[in-house]
């Protein structure tokens, strides 16, 4: 009886050893199963450049990641990529991680198509050709593929029955700050141009214009007009009153910036031989508005050129101080530009 006794604490003792070990074991392989989820170093937020080939399959990035110290598993990686449904959806393209990172953020980022941005800027006034120009220079297009891309179709409602190439797309490429994958087309960089001018006119212009009876092509060629210029904001819409008064009354709109337009380079001074350049574009030649705009205007140019001021105001000339003097008649012109200019 004793005997029976004294063996019965024994085996619960064993038993309880044994069920703790398992725990323990289990807890051990449960915190290393997820501590390969965790980031590599929380501690190192440095950035590197990760390149993943276009074509990747799931396990190469898991490779390349490994490779550069960004997860503590491939197999971590491939097992959360699968249980997400992410395994099908990752992208290529230039990514920048940093070890702090923990494995869902970079897969979740790569399957987003998260790669490194650049931006640029259009100024307001800017040809095509100054634009090709600009953006040759930062190295995000080459000549070549500019010089395609402006010569390529594009769909838009605006386009249409506007000749091919530099021409057709002068004015519609909306001035702005873009953000963009360092892989994209010039293609690519042109339509989201045209897509953003595009949204700005249906959603604040195209019902005004429609009012007034005036084309798109109409107001973005009034809009380059007083682009080319203005300097100072306040005056867009007196310049445009000027322009709408000498419409109206058939007279030769004479605007400075359409010769600059004309001319093969672009100079600062434009000289008494330049007002007789042959070109449907030189307004001292020909009269109405130019076949096209000139520039590529901003918003508050567009706005301008629908709602122009109401004045009496016939001729400006330049204070030297980017600044104009506005007159009503030939008389006072002739004296501002004695005051200004001679």
């Amino acid at each position: 009886m004793s005997k029976v006794i004294t063996e019965k604490p024994k085996k619960r003792a064993s038993l309880f050893i044994v069920v703790l070990l398992l725990a323990i074991i289990a807890g051990s392989g449960w915190q290393l199963f997820n501590s390969q989820f965790q980031p590599v170093d929380a501690s190192d937020k440095t950035y590197q450049d990760v390149v993943i080939p276009a074509n990747s399959t799931a396990r190469q990035i898991a490779e390349i990641l490994h490779e550069n110290s960004l997860i503590h598993s491939q197999r971590a990686f491939l097992s959360y990529c699968k249980k997400q449904k992410l395994d099908g959806s990752l992208m290529a393209g230039h990514y920048r991680f940093s070890r702090s990172q923990p494995l869902a953020e970079i897969a979740s980022a790569i399957a987003a198509g998260k790669v490194v941005t650049i931006s640029f800027t259009i100024p307001e006034g800017f040809t095509v050709r100054q634009i090709g120009d600009l953006l040759v220079e930062k190295n995000i297009v080459t000549r070549e593929s500019w010089d395609q891309a402006v010569t390529a179709k594009y769909d838009y409602m605006f386009l249409k029955g506007l000749p091919p190439g530099e021409k057709g797309l002068e004015g519609f490429l909306f001035p702005d700050t873009y953000y963009i994958s360092e892989d994209i087309s010039a293609s690519r960089i042109i339509d989201a141009m045209l897509s953003q001018f595009d949204l700005l006119w249906q959603q604040e212009f195209a019902a005004l214009a429609k009012s007034r009876g005036q084309s798109i092509n109409e107001i973005v060629t009034i809009a380059s007009l007083i682009e080319g210029e203005a300097r100072v904001g306040s005056e867009r819409s007196i310049i445009s009153g000027v322009i709408y008064n000498r419409l109206q009354r058939d007279m030769l709109l004479q605007i400075d910036a359409t010769i600059l337009y004309c001319l093969p380079k672009h100079q600062e001074v434009i000289y008494y031989r330049d007002l007789e350049v042959d070109s449907p574009y030189n307004t001292y030649r020909y009269p109405g508005l130019p076949p096209g705009p000139i520039t590529n205007p901003g918003k508050e140019s567009i706005k301008a050129a629908l709602k122009p001021d109401k004045h009496s105001y016939l001729f400006y000339v330049s204070r030297g101080d980017g600044s104009h003097h506005f007159t009503e008649t030939y008389a006072q012109h002739l004296a501002a530009k004695r005051q200004y200019i001679d």
